[in-house]
């Protein structure tokens, strides 16, 4: 086994890495409401996030083609860059995981592969008008429109059911929240599964594994439709907490209309390429809801830092990326990218083991710099 080969292992050993750390961090997406709702046991509704996850990530290939080859360019990409890109992708998923904060898994995918690029290869390497039309424009549009059709919803479904008995009503679009969270993660397999493809192909792009502009070979598609599934599958309880508790105060009919929300956008984005964040587009849909709820508690300075997460994300990762590289490159070779992998393993049992700790989220963390104490939750739903 040459050098190269011993590297392209490595990358994408940490492409799957994070693949799967995407699952865990994005799990709120598809099945917080349902879960804070009753409609589904949070275990169950895990499982079959995870199991549609595993499907969804068959379904297209559009968005994988994007990050492969509608970001940077693939001559000036190489396996280092693409390992640097990772590493700063992880480390900011990690670090918003542990403190609860849903911030855009995907976006921190695409700074650091863009940090680590204009490192390595200035910014000359970046096609920014592929970055602004594909990421940036649909990152800043994807919650409003969301947030517009869930409120538009909510007052529908509560207008034309407002003669039914609440708990029948309650009863009714809890059984309908089990089909729309079912579409919000087949939904997220279909888009978010296609961003760790699309790294692994621009890595064996890099390798000359595959020619310029080819598509994602089957055993990519399979084995990040899996790590994205399992990931799912252990579940991020930390994100779903904030999600389903912190924004609004969530009833079955604002659940329904906020995951059908989520759904159509998520879909919709993936035919066009865009790779959207699930993220943004599920938060959006919730405060959506909670707007359309007459009398219900919106909590914006929840929301407000949620936005300063996604805004930092990009700039945040990007610069991850690029000390990864940074430091890759001064030691070089293969020992570079041996010794990145080595650091960010470190780095994430660091993050596991500090997880095994009460959840930390942004309602604590203020309490924590002052010394005082706030009580955790102990319901099913933060385990």
């Amino acid at each position: 086994m040459t050098g190269n080969d011993v590297v392209l292992a490595l990358v994408v050993a940490t492409a799957l890495g994070f693949d799967f750390t995407n699952g865990f961090h994005d799990t709120g997406n598809a099945m917080a409401t349902s879960i804070v709702t009753g409609a589904l046991r949070p275990r169950v509704a895990v499982g079959v996030a995870a199991l549609l996850n595993l499907v969804g990530a068959f379904l297209s290939t559009a968005v994988a083609a994007t990050i492969a080859s509608g970001l940077v360019n693939s001559h000036d990409v190489t396996l280092t860059v693409v390992m640097a890109g990772l590493t700063g992708s992880i480390l900011w998923n990690l670090a918003t995981w542990y403190f609860g904060i849903p911030s855009s898994s995907s976006h921190a995918l695409i700074g650091g592969v863009v940090g680590a690029t204009m490192a390595a290869a200035g910014s000359s390497a970046v096609k920014w008008q592929g970055l602004v039309a594909k990421v940036i424009v649909p990152a800043a549009l994807s919650p409003v429109i969301a947030g517009s059709i869930a409120a538009l919803g909510t007052v529908l479904v509560y207008r034309l059911t407002r003669g039914v008995p609440e708990e029948p009503r309650a009863r009714g679009f809890r059984n309908g929240q089990v089909g729309s969270a079912c579409m919000v993660s087949l939904a997220h397999g279909t888009n978010d599964a296609q961003k760790t493809m699309g790294v692994i192909t621009l890595a064996l792009i890099a390798n000359g594994t595959l020619g310029a502009g080819a598509t994602s070979p089957t055993w990519v598609i399979t084995s990040c439709a899996v790590a994205i599934a399992l990931g799912t599958y252990i579940g991020g309880w930390r994100v779903i907490r904030a999600l389903g508790k912190g924004l609004v105060e969530i009833e079955p009919p604002q659940g329904m209309s906020s995951e059908s929300a989520s759904a159509a956008v998520i879909l919709a984005s993936t035919d066009f390429g865009y790779s959207l964040s699930t993220t943004h587009v599920a938060t959006g849909s919730i405060l959506g809801s909670g707007v359309g709820k007459k009398g219900a508690v919106v909590r914006w300075r929840i929301a407000h830092r949620m936005v300063a997460a996604w805004v930092l994300t990009l700039p945040a990762a990007g610069l991850a990326g690029a000390l990864a590289y940074w430091c890759a490159n001064a030691i070089g070779g293969t020992a570079g990218v041996a010794v990145i992998f080595v650091l960010l393993v470190l780095a994430s049992v660091a993050f596991y083991a500090a997880s095994r700790h009460p959840a930390v989220t942004p309602e604590n963390v203020n309490a924590a710099w002052t010394g005082s104490v706030v009580p955790q939750p102990t319901d099913e739903v933060t385990r």
